[in-house]
């Protein structure tokens, strides 16, 4: 991790539009929109790998999107490198395209199920001119020993695998143009817990073997914490939280990562939290609450929190939170005889 901001997400804001009824137009009413990011920044160090975790809804799978400009932002910029992304066109959006890849959630779909994978990854490779045409087989059965696939994996269907071994042909089809970045959305959410240990671990040994930089969009705390150096905690398309996993998951500094770490599953009854870590349900998207976006669920808010929404603030050496309780979570100052 030698470089600090190969990718800069600097206050990104991404809204879609819903249909809006006559009557609503005529009063000249604005369109309804879900505001799906609202004004996420953070910083991806090269080597490293990032994990963003939140409930379902926060906007994790949007901002990965982004980061791949699968989706343009409506607000704030997204700079790999130091150059706007989007405002790359031709040969430098190819080339872009190239070193950030994307590995989606659902490797069925994300698989053409018409072609066999030979014709998947040779497509990957002929796109982007990685290799003169008659080395392309030894490409492909390159590529297969990379992800712990037997060789004959690239005569047969997609449909033809299991879960986790077609996310496996994902994963290669992503290393075909030999990224620099991995930007792996929900990898192993969809597959079983034995499988999933075996993709994770794949990841990270490829991590390793190839020095890449990856953000991890998961929902499962377990695995974001063996993943990741660093955690970004998102709520309703806000980053409220972000620093190193173990500090974070030790003292978290916002009330919302408190919350989302007191329900994850705790086998000792000892360890269990009794207090209430938030109140009802996630607020609409569309109509988003003033103030802090958690105070509606937040048993500490202020009327300050209510009014003013609060930005990342440093709280402890690569650590920030935007919460308006600056000591919450903080380490005790006590000090024993």
């Amino acid at each position: 991790m030698t470089d600090a901001g190969m990718i800069t997400v600097e206050g990104i804001g991404k809204r879609f539009a819903l249909p809006q009824g006559v009557m609503s137009r005529l009063a000249g009413h604005p369109a309804p929109a879900v505001h799906a990011l609202n004004g996420v920044s953070l910083q991806i160090r090269r080597g490293e790998t990032l994990g963003i975790v939140g409930e379902s809804g926060c906007g994790k799978s949007t901002l990965a999107r982004c980061l791949v400009r699968l989706h343009d932002c409506d607000d704030g910029r997204i700079l790999f490198e130091g150059q706007d992304i989007a405002g790359l066109e031709g040969p430098a959006r190819r080339a872009f395209n190239r070193r950030v890849q994307m590995i989606f959630q659902d490797p069925f779909s994300s698989l053409n199920p018409r072609m066999k994978v030979r014709a998947i990854l040779g497509e990957a490779l002929s796109v982007h001119r990685m290799c003169p045409a008659a080395d392309i087989p030894d490409r492909i059965a390159a590529l297969l020993a990379l992800v712990r696939l037997n060789p004959d994996a690239a005569d047969r269907y997609p449909h033809e695998f299991s879960g986790g071994q077609r996310q496996r042909i994902g994963i290669a089809r992503a290393l075909a143009v030999e990224p620099e970045v991995l930007v792996a959305d929900e990898l192993v959410s969809a597959l079983d817990v034995s499988v999933q240990a075996q993709v994770v671990n794949l990841l990270l040994d490829l991590q390793q073997r190839l020095n890449l930089t990856v953000v991890f969009v998961a929902h499962d705390l377990r695995l974001v914490r063996h993943i990741s150096h660093r955690v970004a905690v998102m709520y309703l398309g806000k980053v409220v939280e972000i620093g190193a996993t173990e500090d974070l998951f030790a003292a978290p500094r916002h009330p919302y990562t408190r919350a989302l770490l007191d329900a994850a599953p705790e086998l000792d009854p000892e360890r269990r939290s009794r207090q209430v870590a938030a109140r009802g349900e996630l607020p609409s998207p569309i109509n988003l609450p003033q103030g802090c976006l958690f105070h509606t669920r937040c048993p500490l808010a202020l009327d300050r929190c209510r009014t003013e929404r609060p930005e990342l603030t440093d709280r402890g050496p690569q650590h920030q939170a935007a919460c308006h309780l600056a000591d919450f979570g903080a380490p005790s100052t006590e000090t024993t005889a």
